[in-house]
């Protein structure tokens, strides 16, 4: 099962087969204060600078989301993907639940783009869907539907299963479509971290499909958050997720020890370079 996006010089495929994909998470203006305000001046400096850095920390793919109180992202969206296209040549994903933005945003991306995202719920469906099939992107799914987000496996498979079958129904291919199993912060549910994982499992061997998560919603609230989440990302891998949305910066080494134990990483050639790469000048030990 291979998902493939792309910018215009450059693909990348998420599959099992490969090693885990990194979405870079910062291009996102929730709780970035600064970002926040610079987006609501047109200011697009921090968006270049987000980029470079996740594009030069590791990301195969860069999150592109301006929704914040003041901004009209129908406009904003556009722009900031422009900007990033002058900035790097990785494929994005189009953040935003404005389709009317998403629309905009596609009409002036070249390639295949990842959409973030469509849900369960009804008028996700009828607005997004369309726009996947038109512009002829990929999809995340995330399990939420019109009665919220389940807290539950059960009810996220069943979601799951639902945004699979209305997606085909769309003419979407199934290796198109990625789903996010969404995490609550154990800090204030202690079992959302084992519901997460049962489901992901559940839906990797029910459906067959990519699945990702953005990790840090689990450590919220909680002291030492990179412990936290490095724990996690390492499961989510071992349990099927096949890309992450995460601060590259942060999270790639757990990732790249995942993924070296789980066989992804041959000779350990990408784990023992990222190594080399952070120690600088001193010698390998």
């Amino acid at each position: 099962m291979e998902t493939r996006v792309s910018s215009p010089t450059r693909e990348a495929i998420i599959s099992n087969d490969q090693p885990t994909a990194l979405i870079g998470e910062r291009i996102n203006p929730a709780g970035k204060k600064k970002l926040a305000e610079a987006l609501k001046a047109g200011n697009l400096e921090m968006v270049r600078k987000e980029a470079l850095a996740q594009a030069q920390a590791g990301a195969d793919i860069l999150d592109i989301n301006v929704g914040t109180f003041g901004v009209d992202e129908v406009t904003l969206l556009p722009q900031a993907v422009k900007t990033v296209i002058e900035t790097t040549d990785l494929p994005l994903c189009l953040d935003s639940a404005d389709p009317k933005a998403l629309e905009a945003a596609l009409k002036v991306y070249k390639g295949k783009p990842l959409i973030n995202s469509v849900t369960g719920e009804e008028h996700s469906f009828t607005k997004v869907l369309p726009l996947v099939k038109e512009y002829g992107a990929a999809v995340i799914g995330l399990l939420q539907d019109d009665a919220g987000i389940p807290k539950d496996s059960e009810r996220r498979v069943a979601v799951a299963h639902k945004i699979v079958e209305r997606a085909e129904a769309a003419g979407i291919s199934r290796e198109d479509i990625i789903i996010d199993c969404l995490t609550f912060a154990v800090g204030a549910d202690p079992n959302s971290g084992l519901a997460v994982i049962e489901a992901i499992r559940r839906i990797k061997a029910e459906l067959g499909v990519n699945i990702t998560l953005g990790a840090s919603n689990l450590s919220f609230g909680l002291p030492d958050r990179d412990l936290l989440n490095s724990a996690f990302v390492a499961m989510a891998v071992a349990s099927g997720v096949t890309c992450l949305i995460v601060d590259v910066v942060k999270v790639r080494p757990a990732i790249l020890a995942a993924d070296l134990i789980m066989g992804r990483d041959k000779r350990a050639r990408r784990y023992i370079e990222a190594y080399r790469q952070r120690q600088g000048p001193k010698e390998l030990s």
